[in-house]
Order: C-alpha cells, then structure tokens, then sequence
C-alpha cells in the first residue's frame, strides 16, 4: 500500500488589510522558537513520506551520488597564494567533508611573477595547519566558516563559525604557530570580520531580526562586554557590511539599503579607531570604495549613472571627485580592485562579465580619465568570471573563471606584461572531456519583445533536438544578482544522460546591467516570471525539449520564481523543484517581526501601501494556488534558515494538498538541522544533488540510464 500524505489540520486565521480579509488555515506552522512539538512532528511526517515515495529510486540517488562523487579530485589542493612571506592554501582530504587550512614559508623573497610556483616535497619548506575544519566540525550536524582573516604579522588568525546553519556565526582568534585560543570568543557577530593591526579587531553584530545593525572594536584579551560601538544602524531598512582595503591602510564600513548606501572609513594607522563619513546618506545614490595612495577610489551609482561611475577624491578633500570611468548605458561597471600601479575593473556588457586592466599614475600624482585599458579575452560564448584576492604591492591581478563546460580556473595576469598563466584548474575525474559538450546562448522573446539570454549546455552526441529531449531549467531573477553560467560538476549527471541544461537569465537579476534588475522588482516584478515562462516556451518552440520532458529549479527568491509559475502556467512544466522558496511573500512583507522584512520592502514593496498589497497579492505563490492539475513537485526548507522561514515552503506544500486535482508527486523534504544553504559538508552537498535529480528522474519515468 502507497504511504499517505500528511494531513494538515486548518486553524483559520483571517489577515485583514485595505479593507481585504485574507484566511491562513496553515499559520500554526509558523514557530519562531523551532521548538513545537506539534510543528516539529508534522516536518518529520513530510520528510518520513518524502523518504517512502523516494525510496524506489534509492538506487538511482545512490547512482548518481557516486558518478557526482567520482568526478571529484578528494585529495587536492587550491592555487596558492602568496602573502608576506608565507603562501596560504586550501586542502582537502580523501573521505573528509571540510578543508584544512594550511600555510608554507615562501623560501625566498624574491618578486612575486605569474610563474611564481609554491615548492612542495622533501626539500620544501615543511606545511603548517592552521586550522582543520575536520576537527573543528567534528560532533556538529552542520558546521561552515564565515571568514578565515590573516592578521597583518601572520601570527594570528581570525574566524567565524557557524555550527546551526542560522548564519550567525562566533568570532575566535588563535595563534598561527601553537593553535591554542587568544583571548574568549566573540558572540553573535556576522562573517565580516577584519583587523585593524595586530592588537584590534572590527566585526559586525545583528539584531534581534537578524538585521546587521552594530560595528564594534575589540581589542584582543578585552571581554566583549567592554568592546566599544562605533556606530549603530538604527534604520531598519539598513544592514551594515565591513571590508578592508587592497592597501591593508582603511577599513570601510557600508550602510546599505537595496536601493542606497553610504560609507564610513577607518584609518587603521590612527591610535583612535573613530569612523569618518566618506560618503553621505542619500536615498538613491549607492557607493563602494577603496584606497591607493593619496585618494579613495569610489563606485557610485544614483538614478542619472545607473549602471554606475567610477571616481576618486583626495584624502583630505573627498567633496572633490574626478571621473576615472564615466557612466555608459552598455556597460555595467560591476566591481573594481585596486593596485599599486593598477586598477582592475570588472564589468558586464550584453549579459557577459568582462575584465579591464588600467595603468595608474604613480600614488602622489593627481588622476584623470581612465585610458589605454586593455580587456582581457575569454574563450567560451558563455562564462563566469569572479575576482580573486590578489596583492596590493603586486601587477599580478588573479581571477576565478569558468564556463559550463570549464571547470573552475585560477588565473594570474600579470597587467604589465599582459601574460596570463593558468594557476590551477579544478580536477574533474570520471573520463570527463570538455569537447563532447556543446556550450551556448539562445534569446527568447519576453511578452513586451525585450529579449531574454538563455544558457545552455548538452552532448551533441546524446541529444536530438526535435522535441524529445529532457531538459532542466534554472531561474532565479531577485536582488541584481547574476546567475553566470558557471561549471557545476553534478550537473552532468543528467547532461550525460541526454538532458539540456538550460540557465534563464531573466529580469530582476542583474545580468544586463541596472535597468534589467529595475524592470523586473517592485510593479514591475511579474516580469520576471513572465520573462522564464517566456524562455520555456523559446526552449519548447526551438525544440530543445517539450512540455512533457521539462523540468524547472529555483531556490530562494528563485524558488518564489517557480512557484509563480506553476500557478500561472502548470501545464508547461513537467516537474518542478523548488529551493527553500519565498513563497509565502504577502504575508511575510506585511510582518515586520519576521527577520529581514522591511530590509525588503524596496525589493518587493511594502504592502501597507494598497498598491502594492493588491500586486502582491497578485502573484505571491501561496496566495495562488488554485484547483488546478500541477506537475510534480519537490520543496525543501531547513529549520535553521534565517532567510526564509521554514513555515513559507511548509504552507506552500499545505495548500497544494488542498486544492490541487492531480495526482502527480508533491513532496516536501526539511533539514531539521540545517539553513538556507541546506547541509554544510561536501559530499552531504552531493548527496542532496543525487536526491533532486533523483526526484527528477523518477518524474520523467527515467529511471534506469541508458
């Protein structure tokens, strides 16, 4: 006999605004103590069926986690890095979940090249550990560091460690060379953590909605109890993020909405730790710095220079700005890393990420209009393309890059010279060969004509093209964020069992520059679901796949994507996984107790304002499912995360039960000891990979490999 869903009971509970009376039957599921026993039984319930449907399919989760497995180098080692007079790595171990911290001694001091080579062997200066993630997590469910900060001596390291998965984490110092503790460990604080020299440290606390509203001083050996408050974001709208200079010389702090921000900096060379304003509150205007010599450098976006300018000020006169890069409609000035001589900026032109190194005056010359940039080429029709920490006293600017036939790929370009060397490229076992892959960029046309990019990968030697193709299709459209087509190395799993894997890159993300995100946020937000289903229709039309054969994927903000479109068009999909998904969005925007709320009211709107709660209401998943047939479908929560409450995706499930007229698969799969990011260890990570394409398969009638 089939296991029988859960039964959800209703406790009605009506939600009035504007005059509009809303009934929540499932808001008992909400428990921000994550202790009711009743709540916490009906999540084992969901994950006891989950695990009894799936349980026919074991055998192909366990497959595919072995094949994800396989491909993976387990002993290995990432490019090294070479800082003062040691080179500092990361490696991990055959069978281990987490990564050793390691360090060698540089044996020389000579200049730092693209050739420079880390000696490893008998004769090589011996590895020290600093610390073993390994140890550390041992007797944790879920263990993750934050930050991993280097003090300017090299004798002390900080970090940050979470061991729930809520992302607050607990700051501890140790000494490089004994590993015992100095001093107690920091409470309560988030990952931005920085020195400010050997004896200081600056971090970051949260209120009680997880919002990060404090910058406090600690000085090593103090209890946290006398660490001084810098400064204190009262504006609930506001969270406060922390970063050091390339120049190691200031500190910037950045008070940020998702619409403005403004910045404080601290001179780490000063006896007295006070934050100064660098750059003003004004709503609207966005700013990012950083300093070399005699000037800030700053980034500045406002309503005029939307995709952003680049300028810099004198120290003593930061009133007086001089464009370096002016603002271009096509060109998204992304971020900027700054060197001695150098300044390398990063940037997005039609969708794609593009990287241009400038020769700068000498530090205590005046500057002008940045000229003579010299752009470095990528190879591959579509890519990724990620800053790396790299030395300010260095012409070395060092980037990740990857593709979706391109493992991820650590390169020095040396900006004077212009020579890139390959540092290290990800190891991808199994008999993987890049050339059986085709790699390329569709565009579909949104119901306004915009035209939307499309990624996709698949074997040319396993597909057909005419339709009868399975594919799946990754969205996600929120916060400016850019989904690059980037390497996944469990993705193969099905692209070597003839799928096409497809990444819509749809408004409200950030891929096309500003505009592209502000066409598809506030009422303007339909389009991003408009613009997905749009691009499933393209894939259908051009016959990559069909309504019979696709398969969609959002997580987060993403997951609300998905959820969006199953209730406007579930007949185009044939199954659905949905990621920890913001779908009960109503709800959530109108209770400002809920963590983050009202940080996201510039997001999404507030919906106190009727115009807002009516367009809201309009699409928010959970508002919106209707007696209708829906394709089979996998959610996922985690108890612990503080992003998305694991009641949201729990509701969603509840009146899917309710109201939907098939009889397709509708699970609901929770991390009772895990967050947003789902479990923390490597391999656990691809065992939740197995278990989604697993779940895929099984929607598809695929279950055995051909």
């Amino acid at each position: 006999m089939a296991a029988a869903p859960p039964v959800y009971r209703k406790v009605p509970r009506e939600l009035a605004e504007h005059g509009d009376v809303r009934v929540d039957n499932y808001y008992w599921l909400r428990d921000d103590s994550r202790s009711d026993p009743a709540v916490l039984a009906h999540l084992r319930a969901e994950n006891d069926y989950t695990a009894a449907l799936m349980s026919d399919v074991k055998h192909i989760e366990d497959e595919i986690f072995s094949e994800t497995r396989r491909r993976i180098k387990e002993d290995d080692t990432d490019a090294p890095l070479r800082k003062g007079q040691y080179y500092y790595y990361e490696r991990t171990l055959n069978g281990k979940e987490y990564v050793r911290h390691c360090r060698r001694l540089v044996p020389t001091d000579g200049h730092i090249t693209v050739y420079d080579v880390m000696p490893i062997g008998p004769d090589a200066p011996d590895e020290h550990i600093i610390l073993d993630e390994n140890v550390k997590a041992d007797g944790h469910a879920y263990y993750s560091i934050g930050a991993f900060k280097v003090s300017p001596s090299g004798k002390l390291v900080a970090y940050g460690e979470d061991t729930n998965g809520d992302e607050t984490y607990t700051l501890y110092v140790i000494d490089v060379e004994s590993g015992k503790y100095v001093g107690q460990p920091l409470k309560g604080v988030t990952s931005d953590i920085e020195w400010a020299g050997d004896d200081y440290l600056v971090y970051i606390t949260m209120d009680s909605l997880h919002r990060p509203d404090k910058v406090c001083l600690h000085k090593l050996g103090s209890d946290q109890s006398n660490d001084s408050c810098l400064y204190h974001e009262k504006d609930d709208m506001f969270s406060l993020g922390l970063q050091a200079s390339e120049s190691k010389q200031y500190l910037f702090v950045r008070s940020e909405s998702k619409n403005s921000s403004f910045i404080f900096h601290i001179d780490i060379s000063k006896q007295n730790k006070q934050l100064l304003v660098l750059t003003p509150r004004l709503y609207g205007i966005d700013t990012t710095a950083s300093h070399r010599g005699n000037h800030f450098y700053i980034k500045r976006r406002s309503e005029e220079f939307y995709n952003s300018e680049l300028v810099a000020c004198p120290l003593n006169n930061v009133a007086e700005a001089t464009v370096l890069l002016p603002h271009r409609e096509s060109v998204k000035i992304q971020d900027f890393q700054l060197f001695e001589n150098h300044i390398a900026v990063y940037e997005r032109e039609n969708g794609l990420p593009k990287l241009t190194v400038y020769g700068l005056p000498a530090s205590g010359e005046s500057v002008g209009q940045l000229q003579g940039g010299r752009v470095i080429d990528f190879v591959d029709p579509v890519y990724a393309l990620e800053p790396e920490e790299s030395q300010f006293r260095s012409s070395i600017v060092r980037f990740r890059y990857s593709s979706l036939k391109t493992p991820p790929s650590v390169f020095d370009y040396d900006m004077d010279s212009g020579v890139s060397v390959l540092k290290k490229i990800d190891t991808v076992l199994g008999g993987f060969d890049a050339s059986n892959y085709v790699s390329d960029r569709t565009w579909a046309a949104a119901s306004d004509g915009t035209q939307i990019p499309i990624s996709v990968i698949y074997r040319e030697d396993l597909v057909k093209l005419d339709g009868s193709d399975p594919m799946l299709l990754y969205g996600f459209g929120s916060y400016e964020v850019c989904i690059d087509p980037s390497f996944s190395g469990s993705i193969f799993s099905l692209v070597d069992r003839g799928f096409v894997y497809a990444i819509a890159h749809i408004r409200g993300g950030g891929e096309m520059g500003r505009k592209w995100y502000e066409d598809g946020k506030l009422l303007k937000k339909k389009n991003t679901f408009t613009d997905f289903i749009a691009c499933a229709e393209h894939l259908i039309e051009r016959k990559y796949s069909s309504k019979e054969k696709l398969c969609i994927h959002g997580k987060s903000a993403g997951g609300l994507l998905i959820g969006a479109a199953l209730n406007m068009r579930p007949d185009l999909f044939k199954a659905a996984v949905v990621e920890v998904p913001f779908v009960d969005a109503l709800t959530t925007m109108l209770d400002p107790t809920i963590p983050l709320t009202t940080a996201e009211w510039e997001e999404w709107g507030d919906p106190r304002k009727e115009e807002y709660y009516y367009y809201m209401k309009s699409y928010s998943p959970v508002d919106n499912v209707k007696a209708q047939e829906y394709p089979h479908i996998l959610v996922t929560a985690g108890l612990n995360d503080p992003c998305v409450m694991y009641s949201e995706p729990a509701k969603f499930v509840a009146k899917l039960r309710e109201l939907k007229t098939d009889d397709n698969l509708l699970l609901l799969k929770c991390e009772l000891g895990a967050g947003h990011n789902s479990k923390s260890g490597r391999f656990e990570k691809l065992r939740d990979d197995a278990f989604t394409y697993a779940f895929i398969l099984k929607a598809l009638g695929m279950t055995e490999k051909d």
